[in-house]
């Protein structure tokens, strides 16, 4: 067996990367009821360079086909004590000789390569993935819930209903990647991410200008476009938060799935988290009725954005867990 890397600058391996996709997809079929990450999103999210990640990727070729792989994300601009592995993947008719651990021994040295004191990944909470991480030595990190709201069953004038008022706000709509001048704000508001619930040994993420503009002009080339809302503070226009929605461009398939939502600190006690989504949730089947069901995340601690999602109808689908090892 040898594990070989897999080309990702000049000319990158496409072929090996999508056999790597190929073989994530096969090994998640058994314990991953949601949409397939397409491989555009793939492409992108895992192996492509950004102003804050560099990825790494590795794989192992038998017969001619990828057996099984594995990718690292190595944060760049901060965080750079750790490093995040996903996926780790063989394919189910490779399972059982060891090489999933061979590949995650192999990641493991490539981190303290890195200089990296801390890998995190994450799996469904039950199955062949946790049960891995859990015999390769990791401990639970954080734990996570998918939701989904079946657009098909909604009670949409209830919704409506629960629209808020949030006096001294208003809402701002757009389709697709933000433009220029939203850059700023979008920055800002991203940054209020970081209230959300993470690992203790995870530092802030800062999102520059560079790299949220990187993020949206990557948007279009995965077959995507997104739904943002944005509350405004009426007396000066201040960004309060945001939530976003991605769908598929090609309309193939009835999935969408909910992104980020945050209301920045200063602007909390107002209902924006409800005015936002609910906005936004509106807008998406105004304009993409052939969407049936919104998939969204969320850490089992956020109290606060669970009731949200309750209050719209949101119901469990699956559990997660994030998982870390220190190195």
């Amino acid at each position: 067996m040898r594990i070989q890397p897999i080309e990702l600058d000049d000319r990158p391996d496409e072929d090996l990367i999508r056999g790597l996709h190929d073989a994530f997809a096969a090994s998640s079929a058994a314990d991953d009821p949601g949409p397939l990450l397409s491989y555009a999103r793939f492409r992108r999210d895992i192996f492509t360079h950004t102003p804050g990640e560099r990825p790494e990727a590795w794989a192992v070729v038998e017969d001619g086909k990828v057996a099984g792989g594995y990718a690292l994300s190595l944060s760049q601009l901060d965080n750079t004590h750790m490093g995040w592995l996903f996926p780790l993947a063989v394919r189910p008719e490779r399972a059982g000789r060891g090489l999933g651990s061979a590949l995650f021994e192999h990641a493991l040295d490539r981190l303290r390569t890195h200089g990296r004191s801390l890998v995190l990944t994450e799996t469904p909470a039950t199955g062949s993935g946790a049960r891995f991480a859990e015999a390769h030595g990791m401990t639970v990190a954080l734990r996570q819930a998918r939701r989904t709201l079946d657009l098909t069953q909604a009670d949409w004038p209830a919704l409506e209903r629960l629209m808020p008022e949030a006096k001294g706000y208003s809402l701002e709509l757009s389709i697709g990647p933000a433009a220029p001048e939203l850059l700023p704000d979008l920055a800002t508001l991203m940054n209020g991410m970081n209230d959300a619930p993470r690992d203790g040994g995870v530092e802030n993420v800062t999102f520059t200008l560079d790299r949220v503009r990187d993020r949206d002009q990557r948007i279009p080339g995965l077959g995507e476009t997104c739904y943002t809302a944005i509350a405004r503070r009426d007396s000066d226009g201040a960004p309060a938060g945001y939530t976003r929605v991605y769908v598929r461009t090609d309309r193939s398939h009835t999935w969408a799935a909910q992104s980020d939502t945050t209301v920045l600190r200063e602007h909390r006690g107002h209902r924006l988290g409800l005015l936002l989504k609910l906005g936004n949730l509106l807008a998406l089947r105004e304009h993409e009725p052939h969407i049936e069901r919104v998939i969204t995340w969320n850490a089992t601690s956020n109290a606060h954005m669970l009731a949200i999602n309750e209050a719209m109808g949101f119901e469990l689908f699956d559990e997660w867990t994030e998982w870390r090892l220190e190195l």
